[in-house]
């Protein structure tokens, strides 16, 4: 019996089957700060930065943390959304999570968050990637290419930082 799992002969390389593959969307901030109050300010605090009346699934009202190895936003009325799970914890440096507000994790993607020291104080990059695991890759994409600015916009305001 032939493996289910091998390509035949006639099968198009993977490299030539999706050659529109999405790029990574990267969006980057500096705020005048140590990496560690940068990394802290991100990861303990969200709830007092993150602008939930536009980007959350419960919208004004709901709180959002990380807690144990997720990201969770918390509804007034106790009804909980996971945004995603964090696989890679390197404070203060980085972090990575499987990332999928709103949906489940069969349709996730992948958020990193790195941060490093600069002349300013830290720059904070954030890489969100694996379009193909979203249920419409384009449209994801599209979507946080708009929202992400947004987020780091109030995450930059919360370190103090001023906005260009």
């Amino acid at each position: 019996m032939e493996n289910l799992f091998s390509h035949s002969a006639s099968d198009p390389e993977p490299s030539q089957q999706g050659g529109d593959a999405l790029q990574p969307l990267i969006v980057t901030v500096v705020v005048p700060t140590n990496v560690s109050h940068a990394f802290q300010g991100f990861t303990d605090h969200p709830h007092l930065w993150w602008p939930l009346e536009q980007e959350s699934v419960f919208g004004a009202g709901s709180h959002v943390e990380f807690e144990e190895n997720l990201i969770l936003e918390t509804a007034e009325d106790g009804r909980t959304s996971v945004w995603g799970t964090i696989d890679d914890w390197q404070p203060p440096l980085s972090f990575h999570a499987s990332w999928y507000p709103a949906g489940t994790p069969l349709w996730s993607t992948e958020i990193r968050v790195v941060f490093g020291a600069v002349d300013e104080g830290t720059e904070v990059r954030l890489i969100h990637d694996g379009w193909e695991g979203a249920e419409d890759p384009a449209a994801s994409r599209a979507s946080y290419a708009e929202s992400w600015p947004r987020v780091l916009a109030c995450y930059v305001r919360f370190m103090g930082g001023a906005i260009a």
